[in-house]
């Protein structure tokens, strides 16, 4: 059967798109081809609002077959956090013929060259945009999001992510020419002359692990790497949020069965209640690449023991804010009540330990003693979420029950400046929704430690009393060597302490932003201008994006000919 959508066709639709990718990866500027706003879907083929409700609606209690080889059983089980069952059953699979089946697929993506694969990509991205809308329910009845932050963390935030991977993908595997005529003197004799060929070739197969809280996010980078440097993907959803990334491999599937591809290059793995596969999937000799968000131990685990694959993680750090001085008193307040609140704190990039000096600090309204600070902070929370539905709109819902564990355990560990209060969603009332818990800690007692040097994920912070800014910076550093950070902020109008803060981020590898009042936020990242994670300190081994995170995905192999 010809393909329905040709090599040609696809580079002169998508290769724009793709050098504009190219050229914002290059100099950082803001760039995006995926609308931000609900509204800018509904014409040339996307959904609108109402349509892709419609969408996803159609999905709740079917079966969604793949076609994918080596189908055994069918699985699911989604309860949403707000309360409603998916029922949504997915192929559950017999690795011994899948991989087989996706490993028969790739020398023919190998050899259609770095180009077609990235444009493909670039098609399977343009068909998830045009159902952003449905994506947007998948992923906030998967992870708890709030609508609006599902529509756009887990749609064009999460495209552009995947872009910006086939991005990198592409420009890594050009750096080194197709083919070279190699010619050496030989003084009066005949120069020596090969023709030599670069082929870049797929390592193997590429698992994806996905999580639970950001599934499309976290997931399209490393799926999106892999496939567009011409390996198969198998895609591992995290059992409470299976449907955004079921919703992306059977597009993919249709994308590449449409450009001449097989479909098995990308493939789902969904598990039973309980069969816990990864730790299998991962060691199997097939699985030459591994892409990872979640729980430190496991990530340990994954790079112990999956020796055979080049492992990708995301793991978990405490990520931390150093309050010395600030020229925005209440821009700052404002900043960090909602940080701290978006998604109840359940991104890795939230901040955790608040760092400020027992003497207070120095504001445009004057000094502040720390009590002052930690009581502004959270009247500012208050403030930010004391109208239930904005609340709501904010908060999203509590993902698991450890998350709620962990934030009712918080408050017996110091004193609570902020205390969680329980909220309720009229729309969906079996949904949990909890504000953020502020508890002081006394940095000098060996007692409060243990709180503020483990990672407490969720709508929990510890604003921590220390002696100086000094003490501050050296608590920054033994955080970031010895449990990582996703992110560092920092409030100062000193320069030498700026300078010192800064110098501990770049010794330590950690991304830091400074004196941030307005509507960027430290758990923020723009694809294409902002690195996260930095793969330099313990709470991830890459960074997305960048040159390492794809150039280790294949090899360059060389073939030459005499003459």
């Amino acid at each position: 059967m010809a393909a329905e959508l040709t090599a040609p066709e696809l580079i002169a639709k998508h290769r724009p798109t793709l050098d504009q990718a190219l050229e914002a990866i290059r100099t950082r500027a803001y760039w995006s081809p995926h609308p931000e706003h609900p509204k800018a879907y509904g014409e040339h083929g996307s959904l609108d609002a109402a349509a892709g409700k419609t969408a996803f609606d159609a999905l709740l209690g079917t079966r969604l077959d793949l076609g994918q080889a080596g189908t055994d059983d069918w699985v699911g089980g989604e309860i949403s956090p707000y309360g409603i069952e998916l029922g949504v059953s997915y192929p559950h699979a017999d690795l011994d013929v899948l991989l087989p089946a996706m490993k028969a697929g790739q020398p023919a993506w190998r050899d259609a060259g770095a180009e077609v694969r990235a444009v493909v990509c670039l098609e399977i991205l343009k068909r998830i945009s045009d159902r952003t809308h449905e994506f947007a329910h998948a992923v906030m009845h998967t992870s708890g999001q709030a609508f609006l932050m599902a529509f756009q963390a887990g749609g064009p935030h999460a495209q552009d992510r995947g872009l910006e991977a086939v991005a990198y993908a592409y420009a890594e595997q050009v750096r080194t020419p197709e083919s070279a005529e190699w010619s050496k003197p030989q003084g009066k004799r005949d120069p020596l002359v090969l023709t030599k060929n670069f082929t870049p070739v797929p390592r193997g197969i590429g698992l994806v692990i996905g999580c639970n809280t950001f599934p499309t996010w976290n997931g399209y980078p490393g799926l999106f790497a892999s496939l567009a440097t011409g390996n198969a993907v198998l895609v591992k959803p995290h059992p409470r949020a299976v449907l955004p990334l079921a919703l992306t491999v059977r597009i993919a599937r249709e994308v590449l069965t449409e450009a001449g591809f097989a479909a098995d290059l990308v493939a789902l793995a969904a598990e039973r209640p309980g069969e816990g596969i990864a730790k299998a999937l991962a060691t199997r000799p097939e699985i030459r690449i591994i892409d990872y968000t979640g729980s430190t131990s496991f990530g340990d685990w994954l790079e112990a023991n999956a020796r055979q694959a080049q492992v990708y993680t995301e793991k978990a750090g405490v990520n931390t804010v150093i309050v010395h001085s600030t020229d925005d008193y209440k821009g700052m307040l404002s900043n960090l009540a909602f940080s701290l609140s978006l998604y109840s704190g359940q991104m890795c990039t939230t901040p955790q330990n608040l760092l400020i000096p027992r003497e207070g600090i120095l504001t445009d309204q004057g000094p502040k003693t720390f009590d002052e600070v930690t009581a502004d902070l959270a009247r500012a929370v208050d403030g930010l979420l004391g109208d239930d539905a904005r609340a709501n709109a904010l908060l999203g819902a509590i993902v698991n029950p450890d998350v709620k564990a962990r934030l009712e355990a918080a408050a017996g560990l110091g004193e609570v400046a902020l205390a969680s209060r329980e909220i309720s969603n009229p729309e969906f009332p079996d949904a949990v929704v909890r504000t953020p818990v502020i508890v002081k800690l006394d940095g000098a007692k060996p007692d409060a430690e243990a709180a503020y040097m483990s990672e407490c994920f969720g709508p929990v912070s510890f604003a921590v009393a220390l002696d100086s800014v000094t003490d501050a910076v050296e608590l920054l550093r033994r955080t970031v060597r010895e449990k990582g950070a996703m992110t560092v902020g920092a409030y100062t109008t000193d320069s030498e302490v700026e300078r010192a803060i800064e110098e501990v981020c770049l010794e330590e590898a950690a991304q830091l932003s400074f004196n941030l009042t307005g509507g960027v936020f430290v758990n923020q990242t723009a694809a294409f201008s902002d690195f996260h994670g930095s793969g330099g300190n313990p709470a991830a081994n890459a960074a997305l994006c960048d040159g390492a995170f794809v150039a280790n995905r294949f090899r360059v192999v060389e073939v030459r000919h005499q003459g």
